[in-house]
């Protein structure tokens, strides 16, 4: 049914929720996983701010993205892979985490998104927005989201 899952994470321990559920799908149909995890662009400085920020402290940001990304990817990978899964890992720079995770799936063919969500309602999600209830209002693919 579904041969190819796709696990976003940001590294939290909610999203971990998602992480493990998709992990034992995952495992219990004998399907590929790629998980993948998206840093959002350098913050553009307004103001003063502007002025103080350099080329180096961009480069710099962008070094310690990814590099927090394959320390987030790598145990989740070997998890996967002790569980007998085929798993790959995808880390996305400087996007934003549903367009990224929406773009994935299609680049990746993916055939089900598993993700956690926080399950906010009303005010608060309007307000602060959901990157799972974009995903599940854009996606050509099923998504499955783990509270």
């Amino acid at each position: 049914m579904y041969t190819h899952i796709l696990i976003p994470t940001d590294g939290s321990e909610f999203a971990q929720k998602g992480v493990d559920h998709g992990l034992s799908l995952a495992k219990a149909l004998g399907s590929k996983v790629t998980i993948i995890t998206v840093t959002e662009p350098f913050p553009v400085p307004m103001g003063a701010a502007a002025w103080v920020i350099g080329a180096n402290d961009i480069a710099r940001y962008s070094a310690d993205c990814r590099k927090a990304a394959e320390e987030l990817l790598a145990p989740i990978k070997a998890a996967a892979e002790k569980m007998g899964i085929v798993a790959d890992t995808i880390h996305v720079p400087d996007a934003r985490p549903a367009t990224a995770i929406l773009e994935t799936a299609q680049q990746t063919s993916c055939n089900l998104i598993v993700m956690a969500s926080h399950g906010r309602r009303g005010v608060e999600r309007l307000l602060l927005g959901s990157q799972a209830a974009e995903v599940v209002t854009s996606s050509k693919v099923p998504v499955l989201i783990v509270p």
